[in-house]
C-alpha cells in the first residue's frame, strides 16, 4: 500500500484521550478534521469541526477512532452516513478504543470489502502519556497498513508493537487492562488498610515499591493519590469496569478460567454504586475507604 507524503487525518471522538492525541497530531504538522457529539471538545483541542462522521471520512486519508466501547464504534462505522457508507478505497481506519476483539474482526472484514483497512490499536499509558507523546500502542490488522500509519501513531506514542492479525491489538489491550484493574483495586484496598493500621503511607509505599508487592499502581498512581492528586482526566471507573467485563467475555470465549476477575469487578462496581463511576478509576480507593468508615489517604492540609 503506497504511503502518501502527508496523510490528512480525521478523528471521531475528541474527549479525554482523543483530545490529547489530536493536539499531538496537530503539533506534528498534520491537518486534522474531527467530529464529536460535543462541539466544545473540538474547539478545546483546536481541531477543525466536521458536521458528521461522513464529513470526517470525506476530508481524511486516515481516520482515528477514540470511542467508549464497541457499541459506539459499530454505530460510527456501520450507521447511516457512517464510515462504511462513505469510505473510499485506500483509506485506513485506526481504532484506538478499547473494544471487543470479535467486533473488531467483524468490522475489519466489512471494511475490507470496500478496500479500507482497519487497524485495531489499543493504547496504554493514560492522559499524561498522551500529552507527552509517550503512549504504548498494541496493534492488530494488516502489517502493511500499520506501516502506512506508523509515522502518525509515533506522534503520540513511544512504543508501538505489532501483535498480529485483526483483533490481536484489542485482545492485548483487554489483557493488559485486566492486570491494570487488579493492580489498582488490590493496591487501593491495601492502602486503605495501611491507613487504618496507622502506617505512614509514604514510608509504606517506599517499602512496597522496593519489595515484591510493587506494581504500576503503587509506582505511578498512589504516590500522587496520597498527596491528594487523583490524576484526573484519565480512564473513568465505569470505563475500566466495561473493560473488565470485556475481558471476562474474552477469556470465556477462549476457554480460559478467570479466577481473579471478581475482585476488581466488585471494587469498581462498588465505586459505581457509590457515585464514583464517572470519575477517574483511581477514586475506587475512596469507595473502599467509605466502607472502611470514611477513610481517605489524604487529609486536606496534611503534608
Amino acid at each position: 500500500m503506497p504511503r502518501l507524503a502527508r496523510d490528512r487525518i480525521g478523528i471521531v471522538g475528541v474527549g479525554n484521550m482523543g483530545g490529547r492525541i489530536s493536539r499531538r497530531v496537530l503539533d506534528a504538522g498534520y491537518a486534522v478534521t474531527g467530529f464529536d457529539r460535543d462541539p466544545a471538545q473540538l474547539e478545546r483541542a483546536g481541531v477543525e469541526a466536521a458536521e458528521s462522521v461522513g464529513g470526517v471520512v470525506e476530508a481524511a486519508d486516515v481516520v482515528l477512532l477514540s470511542l467508549p466501547d464497541s457499541r459506539v464504534v459499530e454505530s460510527v462505522v456501520l450507521g447511516d452516513g457512517g464510515i462504511l457508507a462513505t469510505a473510499r478505497a485506500g483509506q485506513v481506519v485506526v481504532d484506538l478504543s478499547t473494544a471487543a476483539p470479535s467486533s473488531t474482526r467483524k468490522l475489519h472484514a466489512q471494511l475490507g470489502e470496500r478496500s479500507v483497512e482497519l487497524v485495531d490499536a489499543g493504547i496504554s499509558g493514560g492522559a499524561a502519556a498522551a500529552e507527552q507523546g509517550a503512549l504504548t500502542i498494541m496493534a492488530g490488522g494488516s502489517e502493511q497498513a500499520l506501516e502506512r500509519v506508523r509515522p502518525l501513531l509515533e506522534t503520540f506514542s513511544s512504543r508501538l508493537y505489532y501483535m498480529g492479525e485483526s483483533g490481536t491489538g484489542h485482545t492485548a489491550k483487554l489483557l493488559n487492562n485486566f492486570l491494570n484493574g487488579i493492580n489498582l483495586t488490590a493496591s487501593a484496598e491495601t492502602m486503605v488498610a495501611a491507613r487504618r493500621a496507622g502506617l505512614d503511607l509514604h514510608t509504606f509505599l517506599d517499602v512496597v515499591n522496593n519489595s515484591s508487592g510493587a506494581n504500576w499502581a503503587t509506582l505511578n498512581r498512589f504516590p500522587h493519590i496520597v498527596e491528594g492528586d487523583y490524576l484526573e482526566g484519565g480512564l473513568t471507573g465505569n470505563l475500566l469496569l466495561k473493560d473488565l467485563t470485556l475481558y471476562v467475555d474474552l477469556v470465556r470465549a477462549l476457554g480460559v478460567p478467570t479466577l481473579h476477575a471478581s475482585g476488581p469487578v466488585a471494587a469498581l462496581g462498588l465505586a459505581a454504586g457509590l457515585g464514583y463511576g464517572d470519575q477517574i478509576s483511581n477514586r475506587v480507593v475512596d469507595a473502599i475507604g467509605d466502607l472502611a468508615g470514611g477513610v481517605r489517604l489524604h487529609t486536606e492540609g496534611e503534608q
